[in-house]
């Protein structure tokens, strides 16, 4: 009875700790800090944590077409999913500058994109999405104020029919060298080497239709003892910072020698004489920024030595050169170095050797060297016109079968010649890059869109020139 009582008294103690513990427990609280969070564990409480993002919309309105890109931006300007990708993309042709007599209608050819983009872009955030137009080569080429009219009417539409976020530098021609440096922040960005040693970074060539971009990092000292430029002329050295670390970067736009704008440089070269690049049994007239120029044969057809001496001229890879290095018409080549050890080419690069077939199109890119250019034209050269639209159905399609031998040594003479590639150097061609689960088109437009979000007051600058 003794035990049985003394098991009793410590059974009710026990039952007593355990009843005044559980009564005190729910106003026993802790909290967690966690960065900008206070976690209150004890009554559930999880304050709501604001996501911030932002949509931007870039024109590019190039010599031949406008595209539009819509990218949707992380607080970290990390890229989000757009649909099913990471961008929205679509073109129309031709391009602003074909409505040189009609700057009204030129803003009008681009209302259906305007439309596309507004579609994708949630109603409530389309206020705050910046737009931005960025025109090119084909309205740098533009005689008079042809190309300002143009522009001002695109301002007006933007104005008046958008519901985007339109600041007064919306719209504007952006130079070659914006351009380049662009490119090469959107290359980088993909490729994910942004905020790295210079020296990790890919340098970029742009074939475009009227102009020719080369950009690459270079190094402090490099930069530091670069050539003046003549007053009013664009400095080899654009100094912009990314992601926190500062970069030197070599860029030049080379105007008129685009694919579309060598063409009328190199039948310039002939005066009017049948031209050794031009396909036997062709005699036509080329057409390019309001000019026209006579495009006929020899009578013995294309010759792919007498048509790369023509090209040697064209690009005027004799003109003095008043400093170290020069690529050619007397430019300074950025001198090389590390930045340009890798690089990505990217436009007609990447078209004009899919179109050829040389590689398979339907890839979004692939490597290449200069040599197989050459290769290539020494079979286009050998063909009649006839011939070469059978060869070469893309370019007939397109009107411009004539000029595969033209082409192909241009761009073989640019890399080799001009830009001093070696002729087995790989290189990566391109029309889109990937990025984590999807593909971004290789163009300025991202580059130009990075640097308006992180211009935005609620978003880290992450990109902005010096």
């Amino acid at each position: 009875m003794v035990l049985l009582g003394q098991n009793t008294k410590n059974m009710m103690n026990f039952m007593t700790l355990i009843t005044f513990l559980l009564f005190i427990m729910p106003s026993i609280s802790y909290s967690q800090n966690l960065g900008n969070n206070i976690l209150l564990t004890n009554r559930k409480i999880f304050p709501k944590q604001e996501t911030i993002s932002s949509y931007a919309v870039v024109f590019d309105a190039g010599s031949t077409g406008s595209r539009v890109h819509v990218y949707h931006f992380d607080q970290n300007l990390n890229l989000l999913h757009v649909g099913k990708d990471v961008e929205f993309y679509n073109k129309t042709t031709p391009g602003l500058s074909a409505y040189a007599d009609n700057p009204e209608q030129a803003a009008k050819s681009l209302i259906p994109l305007l439309e596309q983009a507004e579609s994708v872009v949630p109603e409530d955030q389309r206020s705050k999405t910046p737009v931005r137009l960025g025109a090119t080569a084909g309205l740098r080429l533009l005689n008079g104020d042809a190309s300002e009219k143009i522009l001002q009417s695109v301002r007006d539409l933007l104005s008046n029919r958008s519901t985007f976020n339109v600041q007064p530098d919306a719209v504007s021609i952006i130079d070659g060298t914006q351009e380049g440096s662009y490119l090469w922040v959107t290359v980088n960005y993909a490729l994910g080497t942004l905020g790295k040693k210079f020296t990790k970074t890919v340098g970029v060539m742009d074939l475009g239709g009227g102009s020719v971009q080369m950009a690459y990092a270079v190094s402090r000292n490099t930069a530091k003892n670069a050539p003046k430029v003549a007053d009013g002329d664009d400095p080899y050295i654009k100094k912009l910072v990314l992601k926190g670390k500062k970069y030197d970067l070599y860029v030049h736009s080379y105007l008129h020698f685009g694919t579309e704008a060598s063409r009328a440089e190199i039948l310039k070269v002939t005066h009017n004489s049948p031209n050794p690049c031009i396909l036997a049994g062709f005699d036509g007239t080329y057409r390019y920024a309001g000019e026209e120029f006579k495009a006929n044969a020899l009578a013995s057809g294309a010759s792919f030595k007498k048509c790369k001496k023509i090209v040697h001229q064209a690009l005027k890879l004799n003109y003095p050169c008043p400093y170290q290095n020069c690529t050619f018409g007397g430019i300074w080549n950025g001198g090389g170095g590390s930045g340009q050890r890798k690089l990505f080419a990217a436009s007609f690069f990447f078209y004009l050797a899919a179109e050829v077939g040389m590689v398979d199109p339907n890839k979004p890119n692939f490597k290449i060297r200069p040599v197989d250019f050459e290769s290539e034209a020494k079979k286009a050269c050998a063909l009649n016109f006839e011939d070469a639209k059978s060869s070469y159905p893309f370019l007939a399609k397109k009107n411009i079968a004539s000029y595969v031998c033209m082409d192909l040594i241009y761009q073989y003479v640019l890399l080799v010649d001009g830009f001093g590639l070696d002729p087995l150097q790989e290189i990566t061609a391109g029309k889109q890059i990937e990025y984590q689960d999807s593909l971004v088109e290789a163009a300025w437009p991202l580059g130009n869109a990075v640097e308006a979000i992180s211009s935005l007051p609620k978003f880290e600058k992450l990109m902005y020139f010096i």
